[in-house]
């Protein structure tokens, strides 16, 4: 059980969809709890909220931000402990400029957003001038997690995270199987966000394969939205993808009927027979208007430090290809491409189904690979020493990309690993996709043929194929750049050329005089 922490106060930026549940969360938690935000709008929002759930004792919201700052000292306590929760980049500068000199030694910020691991190490380096320690902070779940328990990643100072640790362990999600907290100490500096952000790259290639897979059935097999909740919904009892968060939320979507008085807000009203997500347009704007950075940092990244990640880098560009309908849809009209079609020639739906079933886990697996080894690499250069074995444990609930059988087979195969840099070396990993890229290969075929939308789940066939292949067309295309531009080569067979180090190799052919 965690051990007791020395907190009565917390003081919440951001009154937001997860800043208001942070605040309940910690409330419930027995902390004494103040909130302000700089749009008036979401403090009012909340003050109605926890007035008609008969919190307003327990909950303080603040117009002022000094007042705010201020209610977090009292009596003997000194120490005053932040937890932000604003959108990345600009906001959370301004807030702490506004704040500046309200900060004493010994002050705390759990940074909860979104952020740059970059820009968390520059505030750890401007707070640390005045001994004030920021942590930068993953906090993963969504606002249901916020409220009921996220997973969280939190990087900084030992001795900062030795301290909130007590009060994170008793906040986060739990696991499962072991009454785990899903919260560990990530490491130094800006690790922690590092990881949210490969957490988060991750989920965009899951999210991509699991659409793909709901398109291949509704559009491909013609199965309605009440039988595809159904096949996830036993996706997510058992097998491989047994407990998996999207299936879950998946099967609930499926499902979800409007009604005649919708939702809170009066969304998704109408008629009982028809369904909510057939309201729902065809784009995600959040990386095309900057509101979600952490895919495109999470490729800036894997490019920088030479890691493949086509699985997840695609299902990034189709959500950036998504969000201009406007343009796309003019595009349409010159290429005119075909729709998805209806496959044809399925003797045995059952057999179908369960081929997809394990191709989809070969993408969720190859998503994984991708991010964690792009977490790794980064640990090997900013020597954080992330402990993978604590990294998968976290994300054992209260995540996006919980998914029970993956997290087993990763945790057992880096049982004792210290270099996770290419997992696919590692034997149980290996064994697995082996044994199930067939599947794969068989859907992405199948979905080529009937002009479905396969970005993901081909770009992870694409990938488990040249990452293990030994004859690439890469001795052709390195022919070329020798031939126009002297960039030398290696040769097959020769010691310490073949496979031998990445660099530059020895030989260039004068293939055409200059």
């Amino acid at each position: 059980m965690p051990s007791q922490h020395p907190f009565q106060y917390i003081g919440i930026v951001g009154a937001g969809s997860m800043g208001s549940q942070m605040a309940i969360a910690f409330a419930d938690l027995g902390l004494k709890v103040s909130i302000w935000d700089c749009k008036a709008s979401n403090i009012e929002r909340l003050v109605r909220d926890l007035q008609a759930d008969k919190r307003g004792d327990q909950i303080r919201s603040f117009e002022d931000i000094h007042e705010f700052v201020r209610s977090l000292v009292a009596g003997d306590n000194k120490r005053k402990l932040f937890m932000f929760s604003i959108t990345h980049g600009d906001p959370a500068d301004s807030v702490l400029d506004m704040i500046s000199d309200d900060l004493s030694e010994g002050d705390i910020v759990l940074d909860g957003g979104n952020e740059y691991y970059r820009q968390t190490e520059a505030r750890q380096r401007r707070c640390a001038e005045r001994g004030v320690h920021w942590i930068g902070m993953g906090v993963s779940g969504g606002y249901q997690a916020a409220r009921r328990g996220p997973s969280l990643s939190p990087g900084g100072d030992a001795e900062t995270l030795d301290l909130v640790m007590p009060l994170l362990q008793q906040y986060a999600a739990k696991d499962l199987q072991s009454g785990q907290p899903c919260v560990t100490r990530i490491g130094p500096a800006g690790a922690g966000h590092f990881v949210k952000m490969a957490h988060n790259f991750i989920e965009g290639g899951m999210l991509s394969t699991l659409a793909e897979a709901w398109s291949l059935m509704h559009f491909g097999l013609g199965l309605s939205y009440d039988q595809v909740a159904d096949i996830f919904g036993q996706w997510n009892k058992e097998g491989l993808l047994r407990r998996t968060y999207l299936l879950d939320i998946g099967e609930q979507l499926l499902r979800t009927r409007k009604t005649p008085e919708g939702d809170r807000s009066g969304e998704g009203a109408g008629d009982s027979s028809e369904y909510v997500l057939d309201e729902v347009l065809d784009k995600v704007v959040q990386d095309d208007d900057n509101s979600e950075g952490t895919p495109h940092w999470a490729l800036m990244e894997s490019a920088l430090r030479h890691v493949a990640t086509p699985t997840n880098a695609t299902a990034h560009y189709l959500r950036v290809a998504s969000g201009n309908r406007k343009e796309r849809l003019a595009v349409a009209e010159k290429l005119r491409m075909p729709s998805p079609g209806l496959i044809q020639g399925v003797q045995d739906t059952a057999d179908f189904l369960k081929t997809l079933q394990a191709a989809v886990y070969c993408g969720f697996l190859v998503s994984y690979c991708e991010g964690l080894e792009l977490i790794a690499r980064a640990s090997q250069d900013e020597h954080w020493d992330i402990n993978p074995a604590a990294c998968l444990q976290i994300w054992r609930n209260g995540c996006i990309i919980q998914s029970e059988y993956i997290l087993d087979l990763l945790q057992d195969g880096l049982s004792g690993t210290t270099d996770w840099t290419n997992l696919k070396l590692v034997n149980g990993v290996a064994v697995s996709l082996h044994s199930h890229v067939g599947a794969l290969k068989e859907i992405v075929l199948q979905g080529v043929r009937t002009d479905q939308y396969i970005p993901a789940l081909s770009a992870a066939l694409e990938y488990l194929k040249y990452t293990g292949g030994t004859r690439l067309p890469t001795q052709f295309m390195q022919g070329q750049m020798d031939l126009f531009g002297a960039h030398g080569y290696n040769k097959p067979g020769v010691p310490g050329e073949d496979p031998g180090p990445t660099s530059k190799g020895p030989h260039h052919y004068e293939w055409r005089p200059a």
